[in-house]
């Protein structure tokens, strides 16, 4: 980009923030009007590449049918009811959010997160797709489950990370490595957002998965909760 470009682009930023649509500036700056069309989307393009992730609009947030078993919801009860229990899949919490990228584009980020006790396991994204890929990425996400996905709010998939994340580490467990990096597209719930009660019936619950250090786990939560404070079943690893 030559220095006429670079002062044509100052201008036109210039223009947009005073509210001038394209015709207006190309009156003023005596361009054509395509030409001044296609200033204003690569303008628009910068502020939206340049921008904060949680300045982006939301497109979607989903979180699996279940996921409330077991957890105290007496400040959300709409979020419980919208909600069905499901024994199958209990203590998970599987989120995903979507954020507008550009006008054709959207970021997706998705975590799973162990309600009853570890807080956020793994994390997917963030990953950038076409808009019309979107609702075929979201079926795929959640291709495991029997339910569909149910749509959800922001506050409440904020509310069920980073709750989740906050409850995990009072017993010594952090988030998955990336959790930091992904996070930041999701945002931190506000002051007034309905808290959630975690733990299955108010207790750390530790269900083993195939890939836990299951003696580990079980030593950390002797030593922060102790004995007969916390539950545990065999799942899918050795203990």
């Amino acid at each position: 980009m030559n220095d006429d470009d670079t002062q044509l682009l100052s201008q036109v930023r210039s223009l947009r923030e005073k509210g001038s649509g394209p015709k207006q500036i190309a009156r003023a700056l005596g361009l054509k009007p395509a030409r001044a069309s296609a200033l204003v989307r690569q303008v628009a393009h910068e502020q939206q590449s340049t921008a904060a992730p949680t300045a982006r609009p939301v497109v979607g947030c989903w979180v699996s049918a279940g996921w409330s078993t077991g957890l105290e919801l007496s400040e959300a009860p709409d979020w419980a009811r919208a909600d069905a229990e499901d024994p199958e899949v209990a203590g998970f919490a599987q989120v995903l959010i979507a954020r507008q990228e550009r006008a054709s584009r959207v970021t997706v980020c998705g975590f799973l997160v162990d309600v009853y006790c570890l807080g956020v396991k793994d994390t997917v994204g963030p990953q950038v797709m076409g808009g019309g890929s979107l609702d075929a990425y979201v079926r795929d996400y959640y291709r495991a489950f029997d339910q569909p996905a149910l749509r959800i709010g922001l506050e409440q998939a904020q509310s069920i990370v980073h709750g989740g994340v906050a409850y995990a580490r009072t017993f010594g467990f952090e988030p998955a490595p990336d959790f930091a990096q992904v996070s930041v597209h999701l945002g931190e719930p506000g002051p007034a957002t309905p808290r959630i009660g975690f733990g299955r019936q108010g207790k750390p619950f530790y269900i083993n998965g195939p890939r836990d250090d299951a003696q580990k786990i079980v030593r950390t939560l002797e030593r922060t909760c102790g004995a007969g404070n916390y539950h545990y079943v065999p799942g899918t690893g050795p203990l």
